[in-house]
C-alpha cells in the first residue's frame, strides 16, 4: 500500500488533506453517526496494514484507482435502477438495504445520497452501498461514480478515469465511457 500511504503525510489521520476535504463536505448535510468517505475508510485500513479484501474483479479494479489516487470510487449495476439516478438530499424515508442485511434503514432528512425512483441505492455520497444495485460477477453494466470536491486534485481524478478504462478493457473486455457531472453540468444522459 505505498500508493496510498503516500497521500497519508499527517501524523494524526484526520489531518491529511485527503481527508479533510471528504469530512468537510459531510459536514454539510445530515449523516448517520459515523459515516465517512469511502476513501477514509480505505486508506485507514492501508495505514493500519489491514488487507483490503477482493470482493470481485470491477469492484477490485475500483478499489485499487481509489487507493492509488485518493478518491472516492464507487459502482452500482446499472440494469438494477428504477426510473432515474439522482445525487439528492433526501426528504428522509427513501427505501435502503445495506449490502448483506435484509432490514430496511431508511435515509435521514438532509441526507445526500445516490437513489432512483425505488429507492436509496448509496447513503452519504459513497459511504455505505445498498443490496439492489451492488456489483457482482454476473453485472454487465457498471455506473461508476467518482467524487472529487477538490478542484487542485482534477489531474488525479483523470488518471484515475484512465486507470479504471484501461483496468477494466484489459482485465473484464469492457467497453468504458465516461461523462462528468458538475455545478455547471448536473444532467448526463446514460444510453
Amino acid at each position: 500500500m505505498p500508493i496510498a500511504q503516500s497521500y497519508l503525510t499527517e501524523e494524526v489521520f484526520s489531518d491529511n488533506a485527503v481527508i479533510l476535504t471528504y469530512r468537510k463536505a459531510y459536514q454539510a448535510f445530515k449523516t448517520k453517526k459515523g459515516a465517512c468517505s469511502s476513501i477514509e475508510a480505505l486508506l485507514k485500513r492501508a495505514s493500519g496494514g489491514t488487507p483490503i479484501r477482493s470482493f470481485n474483479p470491477l469492484v477490485d479494479i475500483y478499489n485499487a484507482a481509489s487507493l492509488r489516487y485518493a478518491l472516492p470510487v464507487g459502482a452500482e449495476d446499472m440494469d438494477r435502477f428504477v426510473g432515474d439516478l439522482q445525487l439528492t438530499i433526501t426528504d428522509a424515508g427513501d427505501e435502503f438495504y445495506l449490502i448483506g442485511d435484509d432490514r430496511n434503514q431508511p435515509t435521514l432528512p438532509g441526507e445526500l445520497c445516490y437513489k432512483d425512483d425505488a429507492g436509496a441505492f448509496c447513503r452519504c455520497f459513497n459511504w455505505r452501498d445498498g443490496e439492489r444495485t451492488m456489483i457482482t460477477n454476473q453485472t454487465q453494466n457498471a455506473f461508476l461514480v467518482i467524487e472529487l470536491l477538490d478542484d487542485s486534485r482534477e489531474q488525479a481524478f483523470r488518471e484515475a478515469l484512465d486507470f479504471i478504462q484501461q483496468a477494466a478493457t484489459l482485465h473484464l473486455g469492457a467497453s468504458v465511457e465516461h461523462q462528468s457531472v458538475t455545478l455547471q453540468e448536473p444532467r448526463i444522459t446514460i444510453n
